[in-house]
């Protein structure tokens, strides 16, 4: 199980991270003309923010448990994953754009695996 976890905490961090520094590096108006079609309802500070929180919680899901410090930040930055899946998929609700509520879902149960298993029997 232990395997499993780090798998799936690789996988969501290098989503997470190359997502995240999109939206990092990339103007918004280049982000919705790209497929990010959300970024139109919200400020260029909120996509920027957004970007940052993802690659935070992409670090924080790898960093901690690697190095041995602090490793209680590992299932709290898939937490932090489980919630900002919930603002997306809400936020793709409200757009109608169903396909994205789907990637959206697979990705908090993959965070919420991640979470649970780092919070509980599989704790470092």
């Amino acid at each position: 199980m232990d395997l499993a976890l780090w798998i799936v905490a690789g996988l969501l961090a290098a989503v997470f991270g190359v997502a995240g520094l999109m939206k990092l590096t990339q103007r918004k108006e280049t982000l919705a003309a790209s497929g990010l079609a959300w970024t139109e309802d919200v400020s260029a500070a909120t996509v920027k923010a957004i970007g940052g929180l993802e690659v935070l919680a992409a670090l924080g899901l790898i960093l901690p448990a690697t190095f041995g410090i602090a490793p209680v930040l590992v299932p709290l930055a898939a937490a932090g994953l489980v919630l900002v899946m919930v603002g997306a998929a809400v936020t793709h609700a409200r757009r109608k754009e169903h396909p994205a509520i789907a990637v959206n879902a697979v990705l908090l149960l993959l965070a919420a695996f991640v979470a649970w298993g780092r919070f509980g029997p599989h704790a470092f």
